[in-house]
């Protein structure tokens, strides 16, 4: 991998470092690349390790109690996968799956320890990675937990990685509606209903199946807010 292209420059746990810091990690790193379906963690593996996303698009998820796939979440450029596993040195208990060809970086448990250890601030900032995932989850607990299906579609669309486009936020359904739905404990109908009146009301504008082009972020901040 061409050192303009590390891993380790797109990550914010890593963005505190210098340089020269940087490509020291980066000699820890093994390449890794899947196909789109490959498993590329399950629960109960023998190994803990750190997965930082370079390319493409990893979706995490875990068998609920009545068996169905309980999907988590979804990863994409510049994400990490195994903290909390890496953290505490057990071993994973999610599945993690491709929904396209991916590349990562991947550490092993001991190696990145010991970086731990020379770099504490790499530690603090994958801390503060956990604690806006936690403030997420939070909110996306507080939309389901208030019966609001709008609630729930508005948060997992502030929630979306994105960027901007002609001075505009706009973000990427990573999956499909059908997918999309089953992680907001809703039906595909009720999903396109509820994108629909957020299109209709001019807060969100749908740019193909998935692009979405947030119009009025402070909007869709209130409708994510359970009253």
């Amino acid at each position: 991998m061409a050192e303009e292209d590390l891993c380790v420059t797109r990550v914010p746990i890593f963005q505190g470092l210098t340089h020269e810091e940087q490509l020291r990690v980066a000699e820890f790193v093994r390449p890794m690349c899947v196909h789109k379906g490959q498993t590329v963690d399950a629960p109960g593996q023998s190994v803990s390790r750190l997965l930082v996303m370079h390319s493409g698009q990893l979706k995490v998820s875990h068998a609920a109690a009545n068996g169905q796939e309980q999907i988590l979440r979804t990863v994409t450029d510049g994400d990490v996968v195994g903290e909390r596993a890496f953290l505490t040195g057990y071993r994973p208990n999610d599945l993690v799956v491709a929904l396209e060809d991916s590349r990562m970086c991947v550490f092993d448990h001991a190696d990145l320890a010991a970086l731990l250890r020379d770099f504490p601030d790499i530690s603090q900032r994958m801390l503060r990675t956990l604690s806006d995932r936690l403030f997420s989850v939070e909110r996306r607990l507080a939309a389901v937990t208030s019966s609001d299906v709008s609630a729930r579609v508005a948060a997992y669309l502030l929630d979306l990685p994105g960027s901007m486009r002609d001075g505009v936020p706009t973000v990427q359904m990573p999956m499909a509606k059908q997918e999309i739905a089953a992680y907001l404990g809703t039906t595909p109908e009720t999903l396109s209903r509820r994108l629909a009146a957020l299109t209709a009301s001019g807060i969100i504008e749908l740019r193909g199946r998935r692009d979405v082009t947030i119009r009025d972020i402070d909007a869709l901040e209130r409708v994510a807010t359970p009253r």
